[in-house]
């Protein structure tokens, strides 16, 4: 069993990568907006790093894909109030929930 559970983790190890997506983030307002946002991201098991600009109404996350997708990542900034989407910027389109 034990065997078993470390051979699981290490595959997951192997597996899982970071990634770190941008966020357009509708309804912000001031800097309490931001906080929570930010605050509520890190939450989430598996963001590593979340950064909130009121001035440009962007988030920057930095989260593991094997413990969150990044549809949970605008569940999450859409629980305290607020409108995700994600900016692509290698062809410059957008992807909204």
């Amino acid at each position: 069993m034990r065997l078993l559970t470390l051979f699981l983790l290490i595959t997951i190890a192997i597996f899982a990568k970071e990634q770190t997506v941008k966020i357009k983030v509708d309804g912000m307002t001031c800097p309490l907006c931001t906080m929570t946002i930010k605050k509520n991201l890190k939450k989430q098991k598996g963001v590593i790093k979340a950064k909130v600009k009121l001035n440009t109404e962007m988030a920057t996350v930095k989260f593991d894909d094997a413990n969150i997708t990044k549809e949970a990542l605008l569940k999450a900034i859409e629980e305290v109030g607020y409108k995700g989407e994600f900016i692509v910027e290698n062809n410059k389109t957008k992807e909204s929930k």
